[in-house]
């Protein structure tokens, strides 16, 4: 039969096929890049790395860990666990994986980092909701989400409970503070790296005095409840960052500095006789100078540590970090954050 001797009609009749079609091939191939940014392809996966999805009734959380070789079933690791910022993934594009280069720290030092990637479609720019009321408390949520992907490494891997940290940048440093007052039970240090306190969305940018840091604090140690404990911070900033002023640091450390004073006694009274200590840092040509602030307990114990970066922008500073949020002239977060942990196992700090 030719062309002529077809239906008119039948070309038309075919269109809402074609279309409907055309259309699912065209979301499919969406769906497909946007699972390839998210989590990266399989082949990228090197050794040690692990992915899982972690299921419980607050949802689904995928994640990668990374496994060192010193994970040979006889001593109990330490757990990082990295959280990642706004346009950005946890081991997919512009990662944090990448961005930390945690995975190289990890080999050489003997323990176990953990990447969650925000779910798709929760943020237009893969944030994590650490601005959200909803996503501030201990039984719902990215919090309890990603507390239970913690919890699962631990038995699954047979992790050293007393030694699982939290690092975070951006909306994911946000994130991290949050875990460490939701779940003070779970993470023994929480590292922040351009990031703010519990709380910060009831803060307005253009009168942050009108909400002192120890209102914010107050809700954090509330929020504790009866897990209240003292749990140390890392605070790493950048001076010129113009996406978290270097003022939210600022108030960040206030805050924490009072979250300790009232798992001391319950009340803000100084009881605890803070000394602090500041050093200028110059670490030589191309390399930015930086301000290192403590904050300590007069036997020497933890409660804020900051790292203020001359001239570093919105990132995570260190030589090895590949993405778009690193600087390279920056101190290593990464091993500053290590560091810090280490000094810090949970049973280390006071309740």
């Amino acid at each position: 039969m030719t062309a002529s001797d077809r239906d008119p009609g039948s070309g038309r009749r075919q269109w809402p096929l074609i279309v409907p079609a055309a259309g699912l091939v065209v979301v499919s191939l969406f769906a497909l890049a946007a699972v390839v940014i998210q989590f990266g392809p399989p082949w990228s996966m090197g050794e040690g790395d692990r992915n899982h999805v972690y299921e419980s009734d607050a949802g689904s959380q995928r994640y990668q860990v990374h496994v060192p070789p010193q994970h040979d079933g006889r001593a109990r690791l330490p757990v990082v666990m990295a959280i990642h910022g706004c346009a950005m993934t946890g081991y997919g594009w512009n990662s944090m994986k990448a961005t930390t280069q945690l995975n190289d720290l990890a080999d050489r030092e003997g323990f176990i980092v953990v990447y969650p990637t925000q779910r798709m479609f929760r943020s237009a720019v893969n944030c994590w909701n650490s601005d959200d009321p909803r996503e501030q408390h201990r039984h719902a949520g990215e919090p309890a989400l990603l507390a239970g992907v913690a919890r699962q490494v631990v038995e699954e891997y047979d992790a050293d409970p007393d030694r699982v940290h939290v690092a975070g940048a951006s909306s994911g440093a946000g994130t991290a503070v949050i875990l460490a007052v939701t779940h003070p039970d779970v993470f023994a240090t929480v590292t922040s790296v351009a990031g703010g306190e519990y709380g910060l969305n009831q803060v307005d940018p253009d009168d942050p005095g009108s909400t002192p840091s120890a209102y914010t604090a107050r809700q954090a140690w509330s929020q504790m409840g009866d897990r209240a404990r003292r749990v140390p911070m890392l605070v790493i900033q950048g001076e010129d960052d113009d996406v978290v002023p270097p003022l939210v640091a600022t108030r960040l450390v206030e805050h924490w500095t009072a979250v300790h004073d009232l798992v001391d006694d319950g009340l803000l009274n100084t009881s605890l006789d803070l000394v602090e200590e500041t050093t200028w840092v110059d670490p030589g040509p191309d390399r930015r100078t930086y301000r290192h602030t403590a904050v300590s307990t007069p036997d020497g114990r933890s409660v804020v540590e900051l790292y203020l970066v001359h001239g570093m922008g919105h990132a995570w500073p260190g030589a090895a970090g590949e993405g778009l949020f690193t600087d390279r002239s920056g101190p290593g977060a990464s091993v500053l954050l290590w560091e810090f942990a280490k000094r810090h196992p949970q049973g280390s700090a006071p309740r």
